[in-house]
């Protein structure tokens, strides 16, 4: 009995240290000080495709700066992050699939079913659109906790 007293305490700091370090270790990816290379999230659904953000127009959310390239498109952000951020904290759709955290670029991207996911290269971005619908899969069975397993 003291054995397995001794087994489950062991257990349940494991999680409570893991779910600690899991609170400070921010979702989104970020470069340069900002979440997308300092691209505007907004601007990939309005029709034009990424435009780069301003300082000036930024917000904090889940621990990274996020860059607008207006008040407007900052506000709509603000009332509902989760409609415009990129899936897998911002990291390659297409590794993600493969269960890795590799970084991106903010002008290799898609909407699909009105979520925006990002790629890291023209090569992958074209491996990804071979078979979107299965990568999404594939990437929602890893994301979030291949983050805390890097």
């Amino acid at each position: 009995m003291l054995t397995r007293r001794l087994f489950l305490g062991g257990v349940a700091a494991a999680v409570f240290a893991s779910a600690a370090q899991a609170q400070d270790m921010p979702v989104y990816f970020d470069t340069d000080g900002a979440a997308m290379g300092g691209y505007d999230a907004v601007s990939y659904f309005n029709g034009d495709g990424p435009v780069r953000g301003k300082p000036q127009y930024s917000v904090m959310w889940k621990g990274v700066e996020w860059h607008f390239s207006s008040a407007e498109n900052r506000d709509r952000f603000e009332s509902n992050p989760r409609a415009f951020a990129p899936q897998f904290g911002g990291y390659c759709a297409y590794a993600m699939a493969q269960g890795e955290l590799i970084s991106t670029d903010p002008t290799l991207w898609q909407v699909v079913d009105g979520r925006l996911y990002l790629t890291h290269s023209p090569e992958i971005e074209e491996m990804w659109s071979s078979d979107r619908a299965g990568f999404i899969r594939k990437a929602e069975e890893y994301w979030p906790v291949v983050l805390y397993h890097q």
